[in-house]
């Protein structure tokens, strides 16, 4: 009762200092705003079709804030979405879009002026609702694009959005999964000792000497391309870190006299582990988990410039600097800076607050 007493109170002690930290609150409230983003990314993405996947091909590599009229056709299809579907994938049942210059009704029929020529098309008003002609400005709109178009005419803001709960998956399972290997392996190598440690440390020491990306490259290819392929691979390249780090506080933890105590009271070695020894240092795994998540990102980010990460035409903030490197050379760096600089925000955002709770969480200071 004692023990806990004082862990409630260290706790209490740790949330006190992370408040007063500047820093830790800033990283946290952007975290936390990057984590809404990326939960409701097709409630508000400008473009929330499947993927943001709508290309312009007349209107590519567009600056920030750039305008055009869009003519919007509606779909045939009489497929109903569920609510959803449409919040995890998108709207699969959208209106055909056409960049314009200028229009204008003739009796029953719409004339048009295409964005990429002065050439007019004239289109039957048939293929819209009969109130086209009452409020055309219901089908054509002037459409603004925030944060530009892509090389392939799609809203860069949309897809920037829909590739943070790419960020954000792979960081929450990859740390998942190394927390669910790392904790048990470590926790039983610092417990036991001897030969079950001299395994375990053998273990953890080939997968620690393989380069992170080429072990990561090497299980994707295992498994195959595609979007939870990364997410297992990452994970089980980064449960040597957590281990590491557990097996280490056991080693100095079951040396304690509570420890010493409960042996003393016939209880099992397993309940000692997870009931006594790893609640007192969920600290430094909370810590680790923080940079594990900062890692995570990174990584991702490195195997979709590669290719090897998250397949088209599913948007990746590292596909999307791949796609748009060169055109830092042509006079249009946003492409590739734009998704850079949001890589580079939430990483940095993940490594503060892990500096901060380092900090919170030492008893010593």
């Amino acid at each position: 009762m004692l023990n806990s007493k004082k862990n409630g109170s260290l706790w209490q002690l740790a949330m006190r200092k992370f408040i007063r930290s500047k820093t830790g609150i800033f990283s946290f409230l952007f975290i936390l705003f990057c984590g809404c983003m990326a939960v409701f990314c097709y409630v508000i993405a400008p473009d929330n079709s499947n993927s943001a996947n709508q290309m312009h091909l007349e209107i590519h590599s567009k600056p920030p804030l750039f305008s055009v009229l869009m003519l919007q056709i509606p779909s045939k299809s009489t497929e109903k979405e569920s609510w959803f579907s449409v919040f995890m994938d998108g709207k699969k049942n959208i209106p055909t879009e056409i960049p314009i210059k200028s229009y204008q009704i003739k009796e029953n029929q719409l004339e048009i002026v295409k964005y990429s020529d002065n050439l007019s098309k004239i289109i039957p008003i048939s293929l819209f609702q009969k109130e086209f002609k009452k409020h055309p400005e219901k089908y054509i709109q002037q459409k603004t694009f925030w944060f530009g178009t892509d090389k392939y005419g799609r809203d860069l803001l949309s897809r920037l959005l829909i590739g943070a709960r790419i960020s954000f998956f792979i960081g929450f399972i990859a740390v998942f999964i190394s927390l669910l290997i790392g904790i048990p392996m470590g926790a039983i190598a610092g417990y036991f000792g001897g030969k079950i440690d001299a395994f375990i440390m053998w273990i953890i020491n080939i997968t620690w000497s393989i380069p992170t990306l080429l072990l990561v490259i090497a299980i994707t290819l295992a498994l195959g391309k595609g979007f939870w392929q990364v997410f297992i691979a990452v994970g089980l390249t980064m449960w040597v870190e957590v281990a590491r780090v557990v097996r280490g506080q056991v080693i100095t933890t079951k040396q304690q006299q509570y420890v010493e105590a409960a042996k003393a009271l016939g209880f099992s070695d397993f309940r000692i582990i997870f009931k006594h020894i790893l609640p007192n240092i969920l600290a430094p795994i909370i810590v680790i988990s923080a940079a594990n998540f900062a890692g995570a990102i990174l990584i991702e980010s490195g195997l979709s410039f590669l290719g090897i990460g998250a397949q088209p035409p599913t948007p990746s903030w590292g596909a999307m600097i791949k796609n748009h490197y060169n055109y830092i050379i042509l006079g249009k760096p946003f492409l590739a800076l734009i998704p850079g600089f949001a890589i580079m925000s939430l990483v940095m955002a993940f490594m503060l607050i892990g500096n901060t709770l380092r900090d919170a969480l030492d008893v010593k200071g």
